[in-house]
């Protein structure tokens, strides 16, 4: 029984910061504009967060003013990409790349390195001390130990799932994403609800990053491991809800265990089980695909 709920453990654990960067990009899905950067912010997230970690001796507030910098990166971004006119796809692909020779040069240039950093100041890994809450009885353990991410993308799920089905502004939201022009006609302005959108996503996008350093207590460069791509293909394969994108993760979380748990097996090339994970997402992406299509087809679409 032990076992079983030390493997729970480390599912839940390896999910979070998947489950944090498919909410964000499910937002983008339902404002109509897929946010391709996800990956790009991660990785830029995780290197911000470490090191406004580091200087303000907070890993949650380093995380929290990362985050709200992203957030109105994202949003200034969007705003450019919609009046330019640009492809949101290539744009997208042409920030996840600048991203990568951003930290990479100022890692030099602070650090000397474009290596692993770690920082003394950084609390213990696995451990997050949150001002107010941590002194709260009973909870205060609970809430800022190492299961503080777990409970957080399970709220950010709970809240997300929420704000899209009961509010009236995550209704905008979908009609703006599934009709623009219809969205125009009853007064909405669909691009605000985009530039929302992607804003979001750059905020969960950061602070998954940073959750995955604050996981083995370093900044490693593409430590993100390709789960900004993961994180698109959860969307689909969850169908574009909350809910369904939370269980996506778990999958792709339960693939990546089982994947580095076989690397041991000798006669089997390790890279083999390194694109499990990818393999298993593009997989599951296909096959949600075509569950999709044949839905379409039932009801004459």
């Amino acid at each position: 029984m032990n076992d079983f709920y030390a493997f729970m453990d480390g599912l839940f654990t390896s999910a979070a910061p998947l489950i944090l960067a498919s909410l964000g990009a499910l937002f983008t899905e339902l404002a109509g504009v897929l946010g391709i950067f996800i990956e790009g912010f991660m990785n830029a997230g995780a290197f911000f967060a470490w090191i406004a970690a580091g200087r303000t001796g907070s890993f949650f507030l380093g995380t929290a003013l990362s985050a709200c910098a992203a957030a109105g990166v994202g949003w200034i971004f969007a705003r450019l990409v919609r009046k330019s006119g640009a492809n949101p796809f290539i744009a997208g692909l042409a920030l996840n790349i600048a991203a990568g020779g951003v930290t990479d040069t100022l890692s030099v240039l602070m650090f000397g390195t474009k290596g692993v950093l770690r920082s003394p100041k950084i609390y213990t890994p696995g451990r997050i001390e949150l001002p107010l809450i941590q002194d709260l009885p009973l909870l205060g353990p609970l809430l800022s130990g190492r299961s503080a991410p777990v409970y957080l993308s399970w709220f950010a799920v709970i809240a997300a799932a929420l704000f899209i089905k009961q509010s009236s502004w995550g209704m905008r939201l979908r009609a703006s994403g599934l009709s623009p022009e219809a969205a125009k006609e009853r007064g909405l302005r669909p691009g605000h609800y985009w530039e929302g959108a992607w804003a979001a996503a750059a905020f969960l996008s950061v602070i998954a990053g940073a959750v995955l350093c604050f996981r083995i207590g370093a900044y490693t460069p593409g430590g993100t491991a390709g789960r900004g791509w993961i994180s698109l293909a959860a969307v689909y394969l969850g169908f574009r809800s909350a809910g369904g994108v939370f269980a996506a993760a778990l999958i792709f979380a339960l693939a990546e265990r089982i994947s580095l748990s076989l690397q041991g097996l000798e006669g089997i090339p390790v890279t083999l089980f390194l694109g499990l994970p990818h393999a298993i997402a593009l997989t599951l992406y296909a096959f949600s695909n075509w569950i999709r299509k044949r839905r379409f087809a039932r009801r004459g679409y």
